[in-house]
Parts: C-alpha cells; structure tokens; sequence
C-alpha cells in the first residue's frame, strides 16, 4: 500500500536543507521551504510545492505558515545555534506535530532535545562516521544502527561464495546474520529460499549483530 503524501516544512535552506526539500518533494509529498534569503528562495522555489521568505525567528510570521498543519517540521538552520534554538522552541509552542533539527555539535544536540525537539540529527559527523566505515570495510555499501548491537548492512557478496546457496554457506548458524533480501542486476529478491545460488555482483542486505557482521570480512 503506498504511503500518503505528506506535508513538509522545511526550514533553513543551505545545502542540506535545499536536499532535503527538493527529495521530499520528488517523492511526492508537499514541501513548504523557508528562508530569510531571498535567492535560496527563489532558487528552490520550482523544486518545491511552494516558497517562501520569512525571518524563521519572528514569532507572527512563524505562526502564518500554519504548522499545526504539516506532518513535520525540519530546522536545518545550523550555523547559527541561538537562531536554530529560538526556531525549534517557537514551532513547539505553536503546536507543530513532529519537529527535527539539525544540530552542529553534541552542545547544540543536547540543547535541542532539552526543549523538546523529537529528533536531531547531525549530518556532516554520521557522513563522517559512514564514510569511515565504508573506507575501512570497502564491501559495506550501506550500514544502519538499530541498537548497540544489531546492524541492517548492504554488503557485496564476498567472493568465496558464488556458486554456493544460502543453506550451503550455512550463513545463520555459521555466521550468526540473517539475509533478508538480495539485489541482483535490476531485481529486487525478498527472503530468499535456503537453495538460491549466490552469483557474482549479488548485493546482500543482512541483519545481524556487528561482531557477526564483521566475522564476514575475515
């Protein structure tokens, strides 16, 4: 069943900002993106379903957008962290259903979700850690933190087991990860059967602990 479409406010539109908008937008949901400058704005403005310049931390103009009526709000107003508090607080009081923030620091981070922000993010610092990782574990294409101990990861198919099958490779008893899908070429294969043969250049998305995870690569 395809999601509904969705109302996004995004605010603050330097790099990360203008991305996110222009993607949300893509994908078929309403973007509403604001900024104080006047070029941000008239540069995104036909990538997106509408935008607008607006001083984000005066209070009135805040209110006219009508937050209470979008699904989320998201403060990509990061270099600034007094303007990107007093932004965050004002659309709490206004009643936004889900708010995010950028943060640039851990100091920023802590402040935002002291006042109640219902997630923060910090960009540059998790492109930093994914590209690290996928430096130091080269067939690791995508890794996603689940808990302290569990990892969804999209890893190349290791070479020594082309030709082999799932049940072959003895993949959950041996190395304690389960397969859950495979790419192959244009194809999308979910829950694979026990007696599917590997082949070369297959992409497998595995769930499983990080210590099973990396036994792969060794």
């Amino acid at each position: 069943m395809k999601e509904k479409n969705r109302q996004y406010l995004v605010l603050g539109l330097g790099r990360f900002g203008e991305s996110l908008a222009k993607t949300l937008y893509k994908e078929g949901h309403e973007v509403l993106a604001v900024d104080a400058d006047p070029e941000l704005v008239d540069g995104i403005a036909p990538y997106v379903t509408q935008a607008v310049q607006i001083d984000a931390t005066d209070e009135g103009a805040l209110e006219s957008l009508g937050v209470r009526n979008f699904d989320a709000a998201i403060v990509s107003i990061g270099q600034n962290m007094r303007d990107s508090i007093l932004v965050c607080v004002l659309l709490k009081e206004l009643g936004v259903p889900y708010l995010i923030a950028k943060a640039t620091d851990d100091l920023h981070g802590k402040v935002l979700r002291k006042i109640g922000v219902d997630r923060v993010i910090f960009p540059e610092r998790d492109m930093g850690i994914r590209l690290a990782k996928s430096l130091l574990t080269p067939n690791v294409l995508e890794q996603i933190e689940l808990s302290d101990d569990y990892q969804l990861v999209e890893i190349i198919l290791p070479m020594k087991w082309v030709g082999d099958t799932i049940i072959g490779v003895d993949v959950r008893r041996k190395y304690g990860i389960s397969i859950l899908a495979i790419h192959r070429g244009g194809e999308f294969v979910v829950s694979p059967s026990p007696d599917l043969m590997f082949e070369t250049g297959d992409i497998l998305l595995v769930l499983g602990k990080k210590d099973d995870i990396d036994s792969i690569e060794q």
